[in-house]
């Protein structure tokens, strides 16, 4: 049985500067060609001082709300989605209340790249339970901070910005559903994609820098299969096959994933939106970053079955269906 919401508006930002390769090449050994043809990446937005998950957030909120004719003091929830939040506490999701004029509750959600999906799926359960009417889901992040940009294995991936979508109850249509999701995690793994924090630290390492660690073809291979297996267990609870889906919305980890993703699942790449030779690996920040780009390229349309699929730190993944609205 399908949820009674849907998603009535969308908006991303990103920061003003971007980093190409060519730009990367002259820091560490590296090359355009190397990198387009290993991630399909070939440039990211980087945050500047004054960005932080919070501001970009609140930026990609705005559109949002403006896209659902939606004023934001009419908001039951805000739920944010990120792994690089704008400080220990206060939550990013509550900076961004207060920056946009809502009140109401806000809280933040922490599945590294399955973010959003996570994030989500938190939303459309809330208001299928009666328990919300409106809420403002945001993946934002400025990866940037936390990237060793001496480590060519990582930091030729990563980008910031920040995504965001109103999810509403949905009344008596027969488009705009949000099927059951599918969530899944190995803490067993972590190890193969981590970013330490000081609250990990012995209290003599306090102020140590967290930085991305990641086994890249350990989680290559584990991310194909968890995310395939959580799509095809996504599908059956929709009582759909991977045939009848028009588009997928996958997190942006790189193309070559995206491309192997859809060889498994049976479907041409083309069926895939694919932004990530603009922004790079986004983390939580990409599949609304993406889903906000299609819309406005009209690579969505209404009636449409669209997927959204993610794998991340934790390690943890989520797939879920939508039929648009």
């Amino acid at each position: 049985m399908s949820f009674s919401c849907h998603i009535s508006g969308f908006g991303h930002a990103v920061p003003e500067r971007i980093v190409t390769n060519q730009e990367l090449s002259e820091m560490i050994d590296t090359s355009d060609e190397w990198i387009v043809e290993r991630t399909g990446i070939s440039q990211r937005h980087i945050a500047s001082d004054e960005d932080s998950s919070a501001t970009l957030g609140a930026e990609a909120a705005k559109r949002a709300l403006e896209k659902a004719g939606v004023s934001a003091v009419d908001l039951d929830l805000i739920i944010t989605a990120t792994c690089t939040p704008s400080g220990m506490f206060p939550s990013t999701a509550s900076r961004i209340q207060h920056s946009i004029g809502a009140n109401c509750g806000a809280f933040d959600i922490n599945a590294a790249c399955n973010g959003f999906v996570t994030a989500l799926s938190t939303a459309s359960q809330l208001i299928h339970s009666r328990s919300a009417e409106k809420i403002l889901v945001i993946g934002s992040e400025v990866l940037s901070r936390i990237t060793d940009w001496s480590d060519r294995g990582t930091c030729i991936l990563f980008g910031d910005g920040a995504g965001a979508v109103i999810i509403e109850r949905n009344e008596g249509s027969e488009t705009g559903q949000i099927f059951p999701p599918v969530l899944g995690s190995d803490g067993g793994a972590a190890e193969l994609l981590f970013a330490s924090g000081p609250c990990t630290a012995p209290s003599d390492l306090l102020d140590q820098e967290a930085k991305i660690i990641m086994d890249g073809r350990s989680v290559f291979k584990y991310a194909v299969t968890a995310m395939a297996e959580a799509v095809e267990e996504a599908l059956k609870k929709a009582n759909l096959k991977a045939e009848d889906i028009d588009i997928c919305i996958p997190h942006q980890a790189n193309k070559r994933i995206i491309k192997a993703l859809m060889d498994r699942l049976g479907l041409p790449i083309e069926r895939a939106f694919v932004n990530v030779q603009k922004y790079g690996n986004t983390s939580s920040a990409s599949i609304p970053i993406a889903l906000s780009e299609a819309l406005e390229e009209k690579r969505l349309k209404s009636g449409n079955t669209v997927l959204f699929v993610a794998f991340g730190g934790g390690l943890n993944w989520g797939a879920m269906i939508a039929n648009w609205g």
